[in-house]
């Protein structure tokens, strides 16, 4: 029997996926030694981020947040479900994966924000300049909550790439290919 591909992932959600895994490397490598670099990385993620969430409201079905975003009994019993290999199979994102993007989505926003604030504050410049001068223990603060939700980023991608692999192999289908392609095998009632 031929296996039926339907659409999954439009072209904005797979560029933006692929932009974010290159953008995000490129600033979480660079760091301070190449602070220019690394600066123009953080305001691209900060950009993809902004039009991630607006697609999350006016996007296509499966790239909408009214389509991922489940209630947590829901997400833990997923959870429950994938660990005993029975867990459904899903379109689009499963409630594991649409919280683990809202949780990217939050992360990336501090990375984001505490970003701003440092370089606001170490060179009077960007978005957060009016904070050039402030105190030591203010600069500081942000520079720990800074390189705190950059690696927990690095911790969620772990989980995200673990949970990829899990659903690619219960499911018996490559989501890095649908990530590439677009395209998914159709679900059994459709």
């Amino acid at each position: 029997m031929e296996q039926v591909e339907v659409r999954v992932w439009d072209p904005f959600v797979r560029i933006f996926h692929w932009l974010l895994v290159l953008l995000f490397t490129l600033a979480y490598v660079t760091g301070e030694d190449l602070l220019s670099l690394h600066v123009y990385a953080g305001y691209a993620v900060f950009a993809l981020m902004l039009l991630r969430v607006l697609w999350g409201f006016m996007g296509t079905q499966h790239a909408r947040f009214s389509d991922f975003v489940y209630r947590p009994s829901r997400v833990i019993a997923f959870i429950k479900d994938t660990l005993a290999l029975r867990a459904r199979r899903y379109l689009g994102h499963n409630p594991a994966g649409g919280t683990m993007i809202l949780l990217m989505l939050v992360s990336l926003l501090l990375v984001s924000v505490s970003g701003f604030a440092v370089y606001g504050i170490e060179n009077g410049a960007g978005p957060l300049a009016m904070l050039g001068g402030s105190s030591e223990s203010l600069e500081e603060a942000f520079e720990e909550g800074h390189e705190f939700f950059a690696n927990f980023m690095v911790l969620l991608v772990v989980i995200h790439i673990a949970g990829v692999i899990a659903e690619s192999l219960i499911h018996r289908e490559s989501l890095v290919k649908a990530m590439l392609t677009g395209r998914k095998r159709a679900l059994d009632e459709e």
